[in-house]
């Protein structure tokens, strides 16, 4: 990260949610297409060396986001975001649960609602991404997973790729 870019990663066990409030080196509409748009989302989302491939996007309320997280070995765990609510490029809210191929449900893995917000501070980008969790134990299986490690990795991803989709 540069710039001295702001990071921050809490867990309220109280209230089942983890914050995520993260700087990005970018005006507010590249930053919003990086989390909205399927093809720049497949270029960050996953830790490397894992990808992400999106097998469906309908980014619309109502819509959803089905991908897969490909490791290095070929293996594949699936995931389906589904869409709540947008207001373009000020938030979104999305339901978010571990699925198979097909976009079932896999209700052995945690899910979670998010509500993610975008600010502009003109050239950086602060995006802030509430996630709260039915019961303690889905948040606590969260974090067991490395969500905090993975998520870090992707969005050094997003840093990278900014600098070569400004226009």
């Amino acid at each position: 990260m540069s710039k001295n870019l702001a990071f921050d990663f809490s867990v309220n066990k109280e209230n089942k949610t983890i914050t995520v409030k993260r700087e990005f080196a970018a005006a507010l509409p590249l930053v919003w297409d990086a989390y909205t748009k399927s093809e720049i989302l497949d270029q960050w989302w996953a830790p490397k060396p894992w990808k992400a491939r999106t097998k469906t996007m309908d980014f619309r309320e109502g819509g959803s986001w089905h991908y897969a997280m490909v490791g290095p070995e070929g293996e594949e765990h699936w995931a389906l975001a589904n869409y709540k609510s947008i207001e373009d490029q000020k938030k979104f809210m999305v339901v978010d649960a571990f699925t198979d191929e097909a976009g079932n449900p896999n209700t052995n893995m945690p899910q979670s609602q998010w509500e993610v917000s975008f600010t502009g501070k003109g050239d950086i980008t602060l995006v802030e991404s509430v996630i709260t969790y039915p019961d303690l134990a889905q948040l606590e299986a969260t974090i067991k997973m490395g969500f905090k490690e993975g998520l870090t990795m992707g969005m050094e991803n997003l840093d990278e790729l900014l600098p070569t989709l400004k226009k």
